[in-house]
């Protein structure tokens, strides 16, 4: 019953949050998705199947941010140097401009503000058993990974295979976090991300040290509050439910 009310208060809350995000988001959007489509007279919108809470899949709605069919490469992690990327969507992906749209799927039902963010399934056929839980609750548009990591093109710009070093440097904390999060997930906590989020646009070291302290109050794992720390640097690891670091993209962990 606690968590059948916990989950018609976050419905509620995704149902005005969205709303009023994208109201007020459509003064910066409209601009925008016009200098999109002058850019190679395409649709501005990039949308995307991605795997949903219970495995479902669902289309997800991103501003466009690379060339047309960009995703036909089979690449599906993105440096910041990747050459599929407009000088529109440098922009774009500067400001995630592009995280804006997906409060039309929040709105739907599809997402959620806050929970972990949904993966495309070529990933999310490589979850561990363990993984497999970040897919009991809805992907959200933010939560302690999305900020922790917000930095994902940055680490991956320079790496031979960017899908490979995702799997090696990001996903193993991302997991964990995610994991984390549906542990101790509230509406308080909840709030706590939307919040940090709204930080990080100002100041993402001020947003990871809080981050930091708050995973401290929840009695998370020391090592876990490391890896959110960001101070030491990202080393390949084994996803959490594996002992097998990924070195190719098609290897799988049971």
């Amino acid at each position: 019953m606690k968590r059948l009310g916990y989950s018609a208060v976050k419905r509620v809350i995704d149902l005005i949050f969205s709303t009023l995000g994208l109201m007020l988001a459509s003064p910066i959007l409209i601009p925008v998705m016009f200098l999109v489509w002058h850019h190679d007279k395409h649709s501005p919108f990039y949308v995307a199947e991605r795997v949903g809470k219970d495995f479902i899949p669902f289309k997800m709605v991103k501003l466009r941010s690379m060339v047309k069919n960009a995703d036909s490469t089979g690449v599906d992690s993105t440096s910041v140097n990747d050459m599929r990327i407009t000088p529109v969507g440098q922009f774009i992906r500067k400001y995630k401009l592009d995280e804006l749209t997906q409060l039309w799927n929040v709105l739907l039902g599809d997402m959620s503000l806050v929970g972990p963010r949904p993966n495309v399934i070529r990933e999310t056929d490589l979850y561990t058993k363990i993984e497999r839980n970040l897919l009991s609750v809805k992907p959200g548009i933010t939560d302690f990974a999305s900020i922790v990591f917000s930095d994902e093109g940055d680490i991956l710009s320079g790496q031979k295979d960017p899908d490979v070093s995702y799997n090696q440097l990001i996903r193993p904390g991302k997991s964990r976090l995610g994991l984390f999060y549906i542990q101790v997930r509230s509406i308080k906590v909840d709030i706590f991300c939307l919040v940090v989020t709204v930080v990080s646009f100002v100041s993402r070291e001020k947003a990871l040290s809080i981050i930091v302290r708050y995973l401290g109050n929840l009695n998370a794992p020391g090592d876990l509050i490391s890896i959110a720390s960001r101070k030491a640097s990202l080393a390949p690891s084994p996803p959490p439910g594996s002992d097998q670091i990924v070195t190719f993209r098609n290897m799988k962990q049971k």
